[in-house]
Formats: structure tokens, sequence, C-alpha cells
């Protein structure tokens, strides 16, 4: 007899009552809800135009595909040590070695299914409840959620849209100056979503503060204007360093992320991996080994891509009045101020959606400095971005009308 067991589900005191207090900070993920209805509007027929996901429209080159089914064939299907495969701990460090001039031993290095997965054990590590993180506003949408989780607080601080949305080291001092608690600096460059990238004498002095630095280095790669990136390990060894593949590489789907972490950090973490990971894709980390080592050539052909893109979108945005103040140097986002048009950036994102067919990423979902902004991403073709402006030209047009 085949059992119900949905019809046994608790209820009142059971079910939702079962939820921990610590699931209900963690807001839901703005740019998700955007693609999933862009993609029931795909499903009905129309096609939208893709400018929320931070995802590479590339695919990854054919020498990282080959590298990882020829791991396959040579048995790569099993699982790997828990802090990560020697062959690509080793490889990293000496990328880091040879590119940033720094020495870290590949025994720091702690490889995860993603940087998110690193980020999250990470601060489950380091932080008790009340404990602070410090980050910008605006930020990246998640960090805020990863430390509610373990019960520590964001503590935000403002940053000006005039000085492209970066840390002034001596006004954060200030804000912080009393304050209690503090376990870390959030850093991320190049920045989501606001494309930004902090200069040598910007992280030198931030890191001069004295502060726990955990800085997001994913978007490395993609660097518009600098010489080369540059690391928070070139100034601090107080430091962890969040870093990973599917950005630069186009290895979404690999989940392949890592940290660098103090020393004294490594085994800690280690024990948080063999318990909550147990390792991560063995041939994963044979196709990241190899990119690393191999694929920095077609990082550079596809960020001269990215590169055209950028500056296409923000004169598009700009004649389109939407202010960009400081051009975007990172990543491949734009943040574009729209509160003009509206403030309320959600509501407005969902009807460019619905009127236009063009998918954005509302600013509220980045903290309240980027409320009355929109985020678009150019990880889409130059023709994408030229019809999806198109649109937005009609869109504002037609709204400009109504009011």
């Amino acid at each position: 007899m085949e059992r119900d067991f949905n019809a046994r589900r608790p209820s009142g005191p059971g079910g939702a009552g079962l939820l921990a207090s610590r699931v209900a900070p963690v807001t839901p993920f703005m740019v998700m809800e955007i693609l999933e209805r862009a993609q029931a509007l795909e499903a009905q027929g129309q096609r939208v135009i893709h400018m929320e996901v931070g995802e590479p429209d590339f695919p990854p080159h054919p020498d990282i595909v080959r590298a990882m089914k020829e791991a396959l064939d040579r048995g790569a299907f099993k699982y790997t040590h828990s802090q990560g495969d020697p062959e690509l701990r080793e490889a990293l460090s000496r990328r880091y070695r040879d590119y940033y001039g720094v020495s870290v031993s590949p025994e720091r290095f702690l490889v995860f299914p993603g940087t998110s997965v690193g980020l999250t054990l990470l601060f489950g590590a380091i932080l008790n409840p009340g404990d602070k993180v410090v980050m910008s506003d605006p930020h990246y949408s998640c960090y805020p959620n990863f430390v509610r989780f373990f019960g520590g607080e964001p503590f935000l601080v403002p940053v000006a849209e005039e000085d492209g949305f970066k840390f002034n080291p001596e006004a954060l001092k200030e804000a912080l100056a009393g304050v209690a608690g503090i376990k870390a600096l959030l850093l991320n460059s190049p920045a989501n979503p606001t494309g930004q990238v902090l200069e040598p004498a910007r992280l030198k002095a931030l890191a001069e503060l004295g502060l726990f630095i955990v800085s997001d280095e994913i978007y490395h790669g993609l660097n518009y204007g600098a010489e080369r990136d540059r690391t928070i390990l070139e100034y601090s060894p107080n430091a962890a360093v969040v870093g990973g593949f599917s950005k630069s590489f186009a290895m979404t789907g690999f989940r392949v992320g890592y940290l660098i972490v103090p020393p004294e950090f490594a085994r800690p973490l280690r024990t948080l991996s063999q318990n909550f990971v147990i390792s991560v894709n063995a041939a994963a980390q044979k196709a990241a080994a190899h990119a690393v080592l191999n694929s920095w050539g077609e990082v550079r052909r596809t960020r001269a891509i990215y590169d055209e893109r950028r500056k296409l979108l923000v004169e598009g945005l700009r004649d389109l009045g939407l202010a960009v103040l400081v051009e975007p140097m990172g990543a491949f986002y734009v943040l574009a101020n729209a509160s003009h048009v509206s403030y309320d950036s959600r509501a407005l994102a969902f009807e460019i959606l619905e009127k236009a067919l063009v998918g954005v990423t509302p600013g509220a979902d980045f903290g309240r400095g980027a409320e009355g902004f929109l985020r678009f991403s150019y990880a889409t073709s130059a023709d994408n971005i030229r019809e999806g402006l198109r649109r937005l030209a009609v869109f504002l047009r037609e709204k400009e009308c109504r009011s």
C-alpha cells in the first residue's frame, strides 16, 4: 500500500513553527525574482533581453572543458582532499606568487563548491552573536544574509555615488570610532553592483585601519583601467581572500571557488569543510587547475569584449538620461541612477520587465544606498545591449507621456 507522506505533514506548532529564528532575517534575492518572472514570460513566447543576471554569456574555453573530460577519463570521480585538490591549490599558490608577488602556501587555500559556500563557512567560523561586519552601502545582495544567518550584524557604511561608491578610508575610520564588536571589514573589488575598483593607495589605507579584512576578489581578471588586479594580501597579512572561476573563466556551472585564509584559520575551516562539504567535484577542480595555469589569454580576450560592451552600455544609459556619474572600471555591471523616473526601484524593474521585456535588477537589492538605481549587466551581446537600450528608450518616452 502506497503511503501519502504529505498528508502527515505537521501543522500548528510543527511545520513552519519548526523553522529556526535565524531563517527569518534572510531576505529574497531580487535578481532571481526578476529572472524567474522573465523565464515565465519567455515560456509564453516573449523575447526578453536579459541584463539582470551576472553570468558570462561566453562558454568556458574548449581547453577547460577538455581538461574536465580528460580528468573524468582518468578516473577523477571520487572524493578529493577536503581542503581541495592539491594540484589546484599548488596552481593557485603559483599564480599568487607570479602575478601578485605574494607568497601564499598551498596550505592556506581551501576549495569550495562556489565562493558563496566559502563565505558562508568563513563567517560561520569567525562570527559570534552580535559581532559586526562592516560593509559598504550599496553592497552585493547576499552579504548581509551571510552575516545575519550566524547572528552577526551587518554594519553598513554609506559610500557616495560621486566617489564611485568606494570607501573613503578617513571617513570610514571616523564612522567606526567608538563602535564596539567589529569583527571584520568586507571589501569587494571589482565590485558588484557598482563595477568600481579600489585603487592601490585606497586598499593600502584601508588595510592600515587594522581591521581583519575579508576581500571578495571574485571579479579579478575583469579590470578595464588598472595595469593589473591588486589583492588585499599585498597590503595586509590580516586578511582572508575570496576567489573563484565563475566570472573571469565563465565556469559558473563548475562550482569551484576558494578562500585564502591566515594559517591559523586553515585547520578549523578544513574541519568545517569535512563536515558540511566533504569535497568539491573532482573533475571540476582539475579543470580549474588547468584554467589558472593556462587560460589567462582567453580571459584577456573576453575582457576586451566586455570592455567594448561596457562603453556601449554606459554611453547608451547616459543618452537615456540614466545617470552614471563615475564610469565602472571592473566586473560587468553598471549601476545607473533612475530616481528621476521612480524612487521605487523594485516596482520600476518589474514594470520595465513587463512592458519593455528587459530584465534589470532593482537597486534596492543592494541596500538602501542603491534605492532609486537600476543595475545593468553587460554579460550579454552588444546586439542585445543595443536592443535593450532601444526598448528602454520606448518605455521611458511612453512613461513620461503617461505622467
